[in-house]
């Protein structure tokens, strides 16, 4: 597993991180206890998780139970210095977490204290914003964007964030901040901001990516290479369509089908096919159709870091076994191919 520099900041991660999202719902906290452990076994340093995990679904009687658990793990093994340690304040509009209240500076503080209180912990290395508060197109949604009217209130809010986020950071209870499911006009706002007021720099972007999700190629591709921005890839697996447990629209018992039916809107008419399409790749060059898309991932022309989910240990090894896949450019031709036949399948 080798080690990468994150972005513009003095921390350096492995180049897969080990997400957190499922457990306490679809894990307990044994089986979590155990992915940590293989996965620095493996040498993965880095975890993300968030206040509002565990979802499939996300209730106010589970939030926090996540960072919960990895606090846990830290009290029983120790080591902080072992990991790099992600999570996300939840942005506006979900009931769940703090009644739906928006990313404010005071949200901001308080989130990250009750964070911290879970996760055992005095200090997050990354701290990042789960979601903007004017809302994205993110999640599979239609966004209806409109213009908007008050893009000076969304600038001053974010420098009252930023402004905090400075006062935390010289608290020492946050290294880094980050931002998630943003856009590159946002994003943006955020680095303009931060240079021109000498405030602290949004490091990462946590979107999703994978080989049926590529809506970061285009614009953001651009912004997160100049601006050494690394994009935190999540859902690289599209929820584990490109493992081919779902050919042929089946729903495997224990699997987050069995959850949401729809896997967040990502079963769609044409989804199946070209599923069908990346596995014939991955057959053809004898490849696991897992490692093949996470190491596609880690092929790209901007800084990628995939973020790694399993809800099994036999998942999560076959999954770190793509640090040890390069993909041939035949593979990378097919790929392209396969991404002109089937552009945006949901």
């Amino acid at each position: 597993m080798k080690l990468i520099p994150l972005g513009r900041t003095d921390l350096t991660v492995s180049e897969f991180c080990l997400g957190t999202m499922t457990w306490g719902s679809q894990n307990s906290e044994a089986e979590a206890h155990e992915q940590i452990d293989l996965a620095l076994d493996h040498g993965v340093n880095f975890i993300d998780t968030a206040e509002m995990y565990p979802t499939n679904p996300v209730t106010a009687a589970t939030v926090g139970d996540t960072e919960a658990i990895v606090g846990s793990w830290l009290a029983a093994r120790g080591g902080r210095d072992r990991i790099v340690l992600a999570t996300k304040i939840t942005g506006e509009g979900n009931d769940s977490v703090r009644n739906g209240e928006p990313v404010t500076a005071q949200s901001l503080r308080r989130a990250l204290e009750a964070s911290l209180a879970r996760l055992g912990t005095d200090h997050v290395d990354l701290y990042q914003i789960h979601w903007p508060n004017r809302g994205s197109y993110h999640f599979r949604k239609m966004w209806g964007y409109v213009p908007p009217t008050g893009a000076e209130a969304v600038r001053e809010n974010m420098l009252a964030v930023l402004e905090e986020a400075q006062a935390l950071a010289a608290e020492g209870k946050v290294r880094h901040f980050g931002l998630s499911n943003e856009t590159v006009w946002g994003a943006a706002q955020w680095l303009s901001l931060s240079e021109r007021h000498g405030l602290p720099r949004m490091a990462t972007i946590q979107n999703e990516y994978s080989l049926l999700c590529r809506q970061f190629d285009t614009d953001w591709a651009e912004l997160s290479a100049i601006e050494d921005m690394p994009l935190l890839a999540y859902s690289p697996l599209a929820a584990g369509l490109l493992s081919g447990k779902y050919a042929g629209d089946v729903t495997p018992d224990g699997s987050r089908r069995e959850r949401n039916a729809t896997l967040g809107g990502r079963v769609t008419a044409t989804v199946f096919e070209a599923v069908a399409g990346y596995l014939g790749i991955a057959a053809r060059h004898g490849l696991d159709p897992c490692q093949m898309a996470l190491a596609f991932c880690r092929t790209r022309p901007f800084p990628v870091i995939p973020i790694l989910g399993a809800t099994s240990a036999g998942q999560l090894r076959t999954n770190l076994g793509a640090a040890e896949v390069t993909l041939d450019p035949e593979v990378l031709a097919e790929v392209a191919a396969a991404h002109r036949a089937w552009p945006a399948p949901f």
